[in-house]
């Protein structure tokens, strides 16, 4: 089974020797693209579309428009060679499914592919996707969290478990995190602070927390949340 949509990630190690082979040249599929050159890795890019293909050919390794649907023309620009390919293909999910499906039957290993609902990431799964994200969906949720004021960071690690950046709650303020009990209150770990004009360091039961001071806090997503509440 591919790993949905916030479910932990296995952290594999994949000799990328070679390209990676990125599918789908929008704004998901050139951000992808152009992070991993700045990564230092090299990338074939591959778009359906001339005008995407002539608007990156400068930017990216190498870029090819050819008709990602179409396994016989995979091989041809040397998919076969790659051991991590990419579908970014967003609207078009007929698409989408019949590249993933391409990839599968070529037997590369690492097959990443991107979805726009749950239904289309049901079907990449049992097409044989091995990893399926949903870029959007994930950014709304961290947007919605953003978007209040009282946290700068709030990242999904699995289907119940959050990091977030956020302030101290009142209460704590100007005790130790030893005297502050914050896990035994929130039932949340308090990973590092930042104090005002500082850096991110280790927490400790020594660490005292000023008003202005940042926190670095992981838990169940009910339990940060109600953290986040109180600052």
């Amino acid at each position: 089974m591919a790993e949905q949509h916030k479910f932990p990630l296995q952290l594999t190690r994949q000799a990328h020797e070679g390209e990676i082979l990125v599918i789908g040249l929008g704004r998901f599929g050139s951000s992808v693209a152009h992070t991993l050159v700045e990564m230092g890795y090299e990338v074939l890019a591959v778009d359906f579309e001339e005008s995407r293909v002539q608007q990156y050919a400068e930017t990216l390794t190498h870029v090819v428009q050819t008709d990602t649907t179409n396994e016989r023309a995979l091989r041809q620009i040397g998919a076969a060679d790659v051991t991590t390919a990419v579908v970014c293909i967003g609207t078009d999910i007929e698409s989408s499914v019949l590249t993933t499906g391409c990839l599968v039957d070529i037997g590369i290993p690492n097959i990443w592919a991107k979805a726009i609902t749950k239904a289309h990431g049901k079907i990449l799964d049992r097409v044989g996707a091995h990893h399926v994200v949903f870029p959007e969906a994930d950014m709304g949720a961290r947007v919605a969290h953003l978007l209040t004021g009282r946290t700068l960071e709030y990242v999904e690690l699995d289907d119940d478990f959050v990091i977030a950046e956020t302030g101290v709650p009142k209460a704590a303020v100007g005790k130790t995190l030893g005297a502050a009990k914050l896990r035994a209150t929130f039932d949340v770990t308090v990973v590092c602070t930042k104090q005002s004009g500082s850096t991110f360091t280790y927490a400790t039961t020594e660490t005292v927390l000023g008003v202005d001071d940042l926190v670095v806090i992981a838990g169940r997503r009910a339990a940060v949340d109600r953290f986040i509440d109180t600052v």
